[in-house]
């Protein structure tokens, strides 16, 4: 029996998130302000139209309304991290996580060392420190955490670890998927390359794992938990700093530029994303890319220097894909720079032009996300 988890949802339609915790969306044909509790990016989720499921604020409060979920593909997603832990918490009680059978909440939001974490727990007579983060990013069967980079994420890791190391007490990390057709899960070296080999480095000092959740309409609880797998050995084998990478660059107003050897261009206000690659290090050279201050090497770095903003998507793989990209954005792109970045291979352009933000377009970010992780979830179908 599914179980109710919020009072009186509310449905309305995206249209725009201009920051971090506000999100702008129409309610009954209203425009209308909502507090998005969840720092995550969400770039994969949140596209104009998409459905939100919002509950109303006691008076008082600075916006009348809070973001707790999203849907995608006719599937509630659940948003509200706070609410995480409490789900975990009636999951732990009812004895509905795999490996924590066993185990009993002694209290949450428990202080340890430098650091507070979400539960303490009784676990076969000794005390068990658990962490808990909320997983709203997937593609497919697999599912990956973070979606931004988590420094805080990372420092919990370590210091579970230390915990683990050099008093003995037993701890772990539980990432819950809020994703019913989850299989798989791994740390998204993509985004927190990090936090990857952190996650890697303490495998063996903590538990730790992935279990799925389902969300059914207005957000009510579902019977199904399901544990999903993490595939250690083909972590280990493709965590590695060498990739592709995706430039979004945005112009203001027209520009004439001088760029080497391809001459004076002309390029029109607007969104630019640049394929490039680079097969280790591939950290310092989206870092360098990102400054604006270097002696100029390849064509990008000359638009680089006159862009107002300049984001980057890093897509660590062992495989050779950058023109296999640079192709799939040509097809959704609204045009090309002709001969752009592209002087030591056959491709016509690796610069494309876009109208919108990219990262607010769904088909670029199904580009993106083709190639992040439904290129990964069919080789790891493979392993089956």
């Amino acid at each position: 029996m599914s179980i109710p988890f919020f009072d009186s949802v509310l449905t309305a339609q995206f249209l725009r998130r201009p920051n971090r915790f506000i999100v702008e969306c129409l309610l009954n044909g209203e425009e209308i302000r909502a507090y998005l509790p969840n720092p995550g990016r969400l770039w994969e989720l949140f596209f104009p139209g998409v459905l939100l499921y919002l509950t109303e604020n006691i008076e008082g409060q600075k916006t009348p309304y809070t973001i707790v979920g999203v849907e995608r593909d006719g599937q509630p997603i659940m948003l509200h991290t706070h609410k995480t832990n409490e789900m975990v918490h009636l999951l732990l009680r009812d004895r509905r996580i795999p490996g924590l059978e066993d185990a009993q909440v002694v209290r949450p939001e428990v202080k340890a060392g430098k650091h507070r974490f979400d539960f303490l727990l009784q676990r076969q007579g000794r005390p068990f420190y658990l962490e808990v983060k909320s997983c709203t990013l997937f593609e497919g069967s697999l599912s990956m955490f973070p979606d931004a980079v988590t420094e805080r994420g990372r420092h919990h890791m370590e210091e579970l670890a230390r915990l683990a190391e050099t008093e003995g007490i037993d701890c772990g990390v539980l990432f819950a998927v809020q994703w019913p057709r989850a299989r798989w899960f791994l740390p998204d070296y993509h985004t927190d390359y990090a936090f990857s080999q952190t996650f890697l480095s303490v495998k063996d000092r903590l538990w730790i794992q992935a279990v799925s959740v389902n969300w059914e309409q207005g957000l009510r609880l579902g019977d199904e938990t399901c544990p999903v797998k993490i595939p250690w050995d083909f972590l280990a084998r493709e965590i590695q700093d060498g990739g592709c990478y995706l430039l979004i660059l945005t112009l203001t107003e027209e520009l004439c530029v001088t760029v080497g050897k391809l001459g004076e261009i002309t390029l029109d206000p607007g969104y630019y994303v640049y394929v490039g690659s680079a097969r280790k290090n591939l950290s310092q050279r989206v870092e360098r890319h990102l400054r604006k201050r270097k002696n100029f090497h390849w064509h990008i770095d000359y638009l680089r220097d006159k862009a107002a903003q300049c984001k980057a998507l890093a897509l660590r793989t062992t495989e050779d894909l950058e023109h296999e990209l640079a192709k799939a954005l040509r097809e959704v792109a609204a045009g090309e720079v002709n001969g752009f970045g592209c002087s030591d291979c056959s491709c016509s352009s690796h610069l494309f032009r876009f109208e919108t933000s990219p990262v607010h377009d769904r088909t670029f970010m199904g580009v993106v996300q083709k190639f992040r992780m439904g290129r990964v979830e069919e080789r790891l179908q493979e392993l089956k």
